[in-house]
């Protein structure tokens, strides 16, 4: 289910929060799933325990999964609107984006494009 690229200049826990996100929001992870384990995915990723733990502490703090000591942790059943509501506010960033991008000629119609070429592939992973 998690793939990490080594070779990424992406830190490993971070690519590991990334897709727990994406798969909560594509609804391929659900409220109440358990998480692997920190043993299990240490092993199966070949990386080091620390790295998955580290990636789990950052979901937990942002609301996205709990633990429970002794039985592992689960996604928690807000993480969807924390993580819509933490995505949402990434608009002031595309806006400051699309400042750049129009400063640099880029067209209204090239942005567009653009726009619509990502939704459509955010469509098909639906």
């Amino acid at each position: 289910m998690f793939i990490v690229d080594v070779m990424s200049g992406k830190p490993i826990y971070e690519q590991l929060i990334d897709q727990v996100e994406k798969f909560v929001l594509l609804g391929v992870l659900k409220e109440g799933d358990r998480m692997p384990s920190v043993r299990k995915l240490a092993t199966e990723l070949s990386i080091n325990p620390n790295t998955i733990q580290k990636a789990y502490s950052e979901l937990d703090s942002k609301g996205v999964i709990y633990s429970v000591p002794g039985r592992g942790c689960f996604v928690s059943d807000k993480a969807k609107d924390v993580l819509n509501k933490f995505k949402r506010e990434k608009l002031s960033e595309l806006e400051s984006l699309v400042r750049e991008l129009s400063m640099a000629n880029v067209t209204r119609k090239e942005l567009i494009s653009c726009i619509d070429k990502v939704l459509k592939e955010g469509e098909n992973e639906k």
